[in-house]
């Protein structure tokens, strides 16, 4: 039988809509606890719409663009966005919290498959670059590759499938693509040529409070690029050996520099 795709903020059986759960958010599972300014361009999204309040992770693109998942835009009223932190609860004197309403969402999003699951929330000013705070200014320039096995997912979602709520912490772990055809072993046809599945050797993968966050491919030395953002993972939970699913990041690089104007 094939599993369904679970949405990160719902722990519903079947597809669900991002306004059916408060706060449930996701987090790295078998991941490590990054070190301050490892990632500078991970961003904490808190987005409050008519109806509730939702978290989701997200890169900054340049200084005043944040890359994160569709379903983390749609129907949001306002953002408030941490940068420069690894915890939710002690800000240190390197971080930033801002405020912003106005977003891009893709528009052939489609939430209830999730397909073009990407969004994007313009900063009121541009961020001034510290230690702490440094844009992710890498798009790929094709489809990462099957087999890619230095990509590196972080985010603040669960730890396991018990600890229902935000870790404090920003943690990471490090995944290898599979094919489609092999993800669709999993969910069918459900998985689209817009998506693309991760796994870990030691079942790591997001959680409920990754949406949106990115997944980088380390090419040489320190440059990365951006090729992915968590979009959904298995409804029979996050520990077990399904993989993670996340949108391709590159279907959508000539949309986000036109939206961008980068």
């Amino acid at each position: 039988m094939k599993h369904m795709l679970m949405l990160c903020f719902c722990s519903s059986l079947l597809f669900c809509n991002i306004q059916n759960a408060l706060l449930l958010e996701q987090r790295i599972i078998g991941g490590q606890v990054a070190r301050a300014g490892q990632f500078p361009f991970s961003a904490a999204i808190y987005k409050t719409t008519s109806d509730g309040n939702y978290f989701c992770g997200g890169a900054l693109y340049t200084n005043q663009w944040i890359i994160t998942a569709g379903q983390c835009v749609d129907g949001a009223i306002l953002f408030t966005i941490y940068l420069g932190t690894i915890s939710l609860q002690t800000l240190g004197s390197g971080s930033i919290r801002l405020a912003t309403e106005e977003y891009v969402l893709h528009p052939e999003f489609n939430p209830l498959t999730l397909e073009n699951d990407i969004g994007l929330i313009r900063l009121r000013m541009p961020v001034e670059r510290t230690d702490y705070v440094q844009p992710m200014t890498n798009l790929p320039s094709s489809n990462v590759p099957v087999g890619a096995n230095y990509l590196q997912a972080m985010g603040w979602g669960q730890t396991s499938d018990k600890n229902t709520g935000l870790s404090d912490e920003l943690n990471w772990t490090t995944l290898t693509t599979i094919s489609n055809d092999e993800c669709k072993i999993t969910y069918g046809n459900q998985i689209t040529d817009g998506m693309v599945c991760v796994v870990g050797n030691y079942n790591e993968g997001a959680c409920t409070g990754d949406t949106g966050s990115p997944i980088m491919h380390w090419i040489r030395g320190s440059y990365s690029e951006h090729v992915g953002i968590s979009s959904f993972v298995s409804a029979n939970g996050c520990e077990s050996t399904d993989p993670s699913g996340y949108t391709r990041t590159y279907p959508h690089v000539r949309w986000i520099i036109n939206i961008t104007s980068s």
